[in-house]
């Protein structure tokens, strides 16, 4: 044991911030060692909370990391719950199969607990990773590559009467900012932005742009109010036909349907280019509804955002419910068994509890399942054909799944 190194690989502890080069360097190198732009790699430094960050170190060097952002988290109901976002998770080559991530997870998710978080939430590199660890897929995106050139929109009446211009993404980027935060109740899934965030989607690298151009912006305006807006970049192109260019979408959000047709329109007809990409899109957005050819679109649906139920009860009790729902669950949790059990949960569009209880089960499933049903864009139906849920009273599913489903479809609309 001493002869391989394994003595000296201290536990999980809280990282110091003097630590943070070594610490960040560690994950850098887990991920393939190509070092973040610089801009990049400072906004994240101000955004860490070393407090809420781990290392597992080997004498002087750091072998193993991960950390948590302090996230407010939309629900269905439009209620804001704390949630951990868990973040930065890399374990050294050298100390793979050792438990190094074992030991992390165990940590963090005993730290959440006692913070008195009740969701834990995150998007998975590996996927297969995390579900053994409780958490299941919450949210789906789109990613779609659009040929405008033969693709038309049908915009909504009002469409004309929104007002377009260009603006530098840095001087209107807390007008823009403005129109997220008033999206965000309305769409499970959606982030409250901390102060120092909204700057995430201005970051500009030349090493990011793969050909495309510096950031642009269009902020959609009427009576004088920002109802909009789109940044993006254009990639140029040229064809033994002519002009073949590229619009690269980074983010668009919009406060009402004309707002958003006028600015996807905008896209579809940007000079020289014939070919629209976005990605990372709500999988029920209007634009969908609006080509002319959704074939032409190439859409491709996506795992996103990643759900831990840290406190059954507390989490559950959280949100609202689309239907009234009066159900026992039989809830296993083998990574944080004090989940384990039997809870009660009663629930309509104004409110629920969930309570433990002795009384005999309706469904059981694994928190896991519960993680992937929590936002509403995963039906409990859906999990018991795969024999993930199984009903154990006749006609609990058929209540119960319509119940924990959202209108709007839940999203994501950033990585962290």
């Amino acid at each position: 044991m001493g002869d391989n190194g394994v003595d000296a690989v201290t536990g999980p502890r809280v990282l110091r911030r003097e630590e943070w080069d070594t610490w960040y360097g560690t994950l850098v190198r887990a991920f393939g060692g190509v070092p973040e732009p610089a801009e990049e790699l400072e906004l994240f430094r101000e955004l860490t909370e070393t407090d809420r960050s781990l290392g597992v170190w080997d004498g002087d060097g750091c072998v193993g990391t991960a950390g948590a952002f302090s996230f407010r988290l939309t629900v269905p109901g439009g209620a804001a719950v704390p949630a951990a976002g868990v973040t930065m998770v890399g374990v050294a080559a050298t100390h793979r199969r050792r438990g190094v991530l074992t030991s992390m997870m165990r940590r963090q998710l005993d730290d959440v607990r006692s913070w008195g978080e009740p969701l834990a939430v995150l998007t998975a590199s590996e996927p297969a990773i995390y579900g053994r660890f409780g958490y299941g897929a919450a949210t789906f995106q789109v990613n779609a590559e659009i040929d405008t050139s033969r693709t038309t929109l049908a915009v909504p009446e009002g469409t004309d009467g929104v007002r377009l211009r260009y603006a530098a993404p840095a001087e209107v980027l807390g007008a823009c900012e403005a129109v997220y935060a008033r999206l965000v109740p309305g769409r499970p899934g959606m982030l409250a932005r901390r102060p120092g965030w909204e700057r995430l989607g201005t970051l500009d690298p030349e090493s990011r742009r793969d050909g495309a151009s510096p950031l642009q912006c269009v902020v959609a305006e009427r009576d004088g109010e920002t109802v909009g807006y789109a940044r993006f970049r254009v990639k140029p192109g040229w064809g033994p036909a002519g002009p073949d260019g590229t619009v690269v979408l980074s983010a668009l959000d919009a406060l009402d349907p004309a707002a958003d047709a006028a600015l996807w329109r905008f896209l579809f007809d940007v000079d020289l280019t014939s070919r629209l990409v976005a990605r990372g899109r709500p999988v029920d957005e209007g634009w969908q509804h609006m080509v002319s050819d959704i074939r032409r679109c190439r859409p491709e649906l996506r795992d996103a955002l990643y759900v831990r139920l840290v406190d059954v009860g507390a989490a559950l009790q959280a949100r609202t419910y689309r239907a009234p729902v009066d159900v026992v669950f039989d809830v296993e949790d083998a990574f944080c068994p004090w989940n384990t059990g039997r809870w009660r949960l009663s629930g309509d569009a104004k409110g629920a509890s969930c309570e433990r209880t002795e009384d005999a089960a309706d469904l059981a499933l694994s928190v896991r399942e519960l993680g992937a049903a929590y936002l509403g864009g995963v039906g409990l139906t859906a999990l018991a054909a795969a024999g993930r849920v199984r009903e154990l009273r006749r006609g609990a599913l058929a209540e119960a799944s319509p119940a924990f489903g959202s209108d709007p479809a839940p999203w994501l609309p950033h990585g962290f």
